[in-house]
């Protein structure tokens, strides 16, 4: 190899060591564009993020307020009876107006077992010794629909939610 190349080589590692160790230091030329490309590129994926945990949460609230829907109405029947205006209160429960009293309220008479309520003629004798109660089973159902439309997710999402409880 000839003196001028290797001369030519050193001139030219000593010419850009400086830029390279002063780059990766931190303190030198070049660091200022590095925020903004890595903002440019990791901008979007944050927002997009932020985004979807946004939907996520709006569909689990809504979810609790079907569900807080059909607690009131049963909560209503245990105050007030069995009667026309339990739809009426799980309708306006909560501040989500997709919520519908469905299937509608319903009155039966059961016996209460480790299963839930199994379905009795009314004052007839329960295999626990108990007369069988008067039960109100409450319905809520909505729908939530999602923000964004997501690839391979549907973008809307039933709801539903049912209370059963011993009014007598």
């Amino acid at each position: 190899m000839s003196m001028q190349r290797v001369f030519r080589s050193h001139v030219t590692e000593a010419k850009w060591r400086p830029r390279i160790c002063a780059f990766f230091s931190g303190n030198g030329v070049g660091i200022q564009g590095v925020a903004a490309v890595e903002l440019a590129l990791l901008g979007p994926m944050a927002i997009l993020m932020l985004v979807v945990t946004f939907d996520l949460g709006m569909g689990i609230y809504r979810n609790m307020q079907v569900q807080n829907a059909a607690q009131a109405g049963a909560q209503y029947a245990i105050a007030h009876g069995f009667g026309s205006q339990i739809s009426n209160v799980v309708t306006s429960a909560t501040s989500f107006s997709a919520i519908a009293a469905s299937p509608a309220p319903s009155k039966f008479c059961g016996c209460p077992s480790s299963a839930g309520v199994t379905v009795a003629t009314c004052s007839s004798i329960c295999t626990s010794g108990m007369v069988a109660g008067t039960y109100v089973s409450v319905s809520s159902q909505g729908t939530y629909r999602t923000i964004l439309p997501y690839p391979l997710i549907r973008n809307s999402f039933p709801l539903a939610a049912q209370s059963t409880v011993r009014i007598q």
